[in-house]
Parts: C-alpha cells; structure tokens; sequence
C-alpha cells in the first residue's frame, strides 16, 4: 500500500481545508470552471477523471474473464451483494437516514440529492483499491483479477439501469441523456482505451512495458484525485461552513453498508464453503466503491455545488479507514471462519 493511498483520509481532509480557502479566495476563478460544460458534461473535471479512471482500468485484465468459473461460490456471493444487495440497500438506508431521521439537520433542498449521491456511490463497485485490499488479507490474486474485470464488464451495462431505478424509486428525476452520456464518457471509453493500450504494451508476453507506463501515470493519477476534490470543496465550502455536521451525517448510512455489505459477503461464503483467502476479498469487493466513477457521475448529473456531489466526496473521506478495518476483521477471524464444517468439508474435498 503506497504512502498516499495509507494516507488517503488526511489528503481528503487537506483538500477540504484548500478546496474551501480557494473558493472564498478566488469564487470567479471556480465559477469559469465550474461554466466550462459542453451537453452537460464539465470538460476539466472530465479530463480529471479520464487521468484517474484509465490507469485503474490498465490494471484489470479482461482475459481473467476466462478464470470466473474456477471461483464460482465467491464470484457469485460477490455478483448478488454487489448488484442485488449492495445499491437497493443504500436506497433503503438513504431514505431512512437522510430523508426521515437526518432531516431537519439537512439542509432541505438537498435532501434528494444526498440521497442520489449515495445511490451512486454504492452502484459502482470498487475497481483498483481491491487490489490493496486482497493482497493486505493474503487474498486469491486470480479470483480478485476475474471478479474486478467481471464487475467492469457488467458495469458499463447495468449502472445507468440501476440508478435510474433507484432515483425514480426515489421520486428524484432521472436525467437519462445526461445519465447515459455519462456511463459512455466514465466507464465505455475509458474501458475501450486502457484495453487497448493494455493489448499493446503486453503484446511481447510481458508487462514490464505496462509497468513503466503505470508507474509514469500514477503521480498524475493521484494529482487529479487531489484537484478533482479540491474544486467540489470550492464549490461546497459555504454549505459545509454552515453546517459542517453534514459530512459526519452522510457517513453513517456509508458506514453501515460498508459493514453490513461485507459482512454479508463474508457469511455467505462461509455458509457456501468457500475458501477464506476468496472470502476476503470477495468481502472487500462487495463493500468498497468506485468512488471515482461515483464523483464523476454526480458531477454530471447534479453539477458541481450538489448535495449528490458532496455526498460521493464523503465516500472517498471514509473509505481507507472503513475497509482497513474490514480487512483486520477478515484476518483476525480466519480461524473462526476455517472452522466451518462447510469450509472444512471442501478444502479437504480440493486436496484429494
């Protein structure tokens, strides 16, 4: 785990205290950016995500697709928490939370849009951090490679769907043009790019060229994470000056998913047999988000001074923290987890 990503939760929580300095300082300055949109779509915060998204998606190779069936207990406890559990459970305690119990601590033109915020946020499964979070609990390294590259590949079909059943359930309108132009800018393209850019650079067998380009484009990466969150906090400051208790308010209905959605992850592979290094991950995977995609989609649909915007942002504040103490969970309870006549009857079945 490199020194940013360990440290993930004080950078967000840096760009929080410059995001808001600047937009006091320099308003004129976020507004011409914040202007600079082309069908809906701001063209700097895209040429931001595009420098986040594709070095991610270098990573997933879409060949592990052909390992899937190796893993089938863990990829299919992943797929139902990930894409029937994991965002109709959000919704749920969206409304329960934000819209009934958080309410009048709100402010109250924004409560749809938190909600959406948080619809967002748990449609897109993690991408890239479940790598670091796989290899921390000594996790299968092939089923997390096909699990990621599955997630990838239903995602470009199946997001847009879910949310905008999730939004309409939820009586917020769905700006399907925008939703759509979204799911082809953040996720079609830049899954085409990287695939192709990842089929040439190990055309030789090797990824020693893929490494390279990597580890060039991480710094970039990282920067455009930074500057992303520090023009929606220069956009959000006077709402969190005002009320800076909304960013621990919208943490709690993340924080119960995070625990509820791994830990159910991680029963039902207990309860199927699976083995504990594909439980681990495959809890990490149906708990972590694609906070990127997240941010992006709200900044599209909702624009940058947004309740669903900030709520994304909340997210990328909590989410080291969070699935660090999901992976000290997962490893402290292997023995308890091993121990499952479930589990004990298929290891000993796999060693004959």
């Amino acid at each position: 785990m490199s020194t940013f990503e360990r440290y993930l939760t004080i950078w967000v929580f840096l760009c929080i205290v410059v995001g808001i300095a600047l937009g006091h300082l320099m308003p004129s300055v976020f507004h011409a950016i914040g202007a600079a949109e082309v069908a809906k779509v701001n063209i700097p915060v895209a040429a931001l995500i595009w420098l986040m998204v594709i070095p991610m998606l270098l990573k997933i190779d879409f060949g592990a697709l052909a390992k899937v069936g190796s893993y089938w207990r863990g990829i299919g406890v992943t797929l139902f928490v990930n894409w029937a559990v994991k965002p109709f459970s959000m919704a749920l305690l969206g409304w329960l939370f934000v819209g009934w119990l958080f309410r009048p601590m709100l402010p109250a033109d924004q409560i749809d849009s938190y909600i959406a915020g948080l619809i967002i946020l748990a449609a897109a499964p993690c991408t890239a951090m479940v790598f670091v979070w796989s290899n921390l609990t000594k996790g299968e390294p092939h089923f997390t490679l096909s699990q990621v590259a599955l997630n990838d590949a239903i995602m470009i079909v199946a997001f847009a769907p879910i949310v905008g059943l999730l939004l309409g359930l939820s009586a917020i309108t769905v700006p399907w043009d925008t939703l759509t132009i979204s799911v082809v800018l953040y996720i079609l393209i830049p899954v085409a790019i990287s695939q192709i850019i990842r089929k040439r650079l190990t055309a030789d067998s090797t990824t020693r060229s893929l490494d390279r380009l990597l580890a060039q484009l991480q710094p970039l990466s990282l920067l455009a994470l930074l500057a992303t969150l520090i023009l929606l906090f220069g956009f959000q400051g006077e709402q969190i000056i005002a009320q800076p208790t909304i960013i621990g308010l919208l943490a709690v209905p993340i924080l119960i998913q995070v625990y509820f959605n791994s830990g159910l992850a991680y029963l039902l592979n207990r309860m199927s047999g699976e083995q504990h290094c594909v439980a681990g991950p495959s809890a990490l995977i149906g708990a972590s988000n694609f906070f990127e995609l997240a941010v992006a989609a709200a900044i599209s649909l909702f624009g940058f001074q947004s309740g669903a915007a900030l709520a994304t942002v909340v997210g990328v504040l909590i989410e080291v923290p969070v699935m660090l103490s999901v992976v000290w969970i997962v490893n402290r309870t292997k023995g308890w987890y091993e121990a499952a006549p479930a589990v004990s009857k298929n290891t000993a079945t796999e060693r004959i």
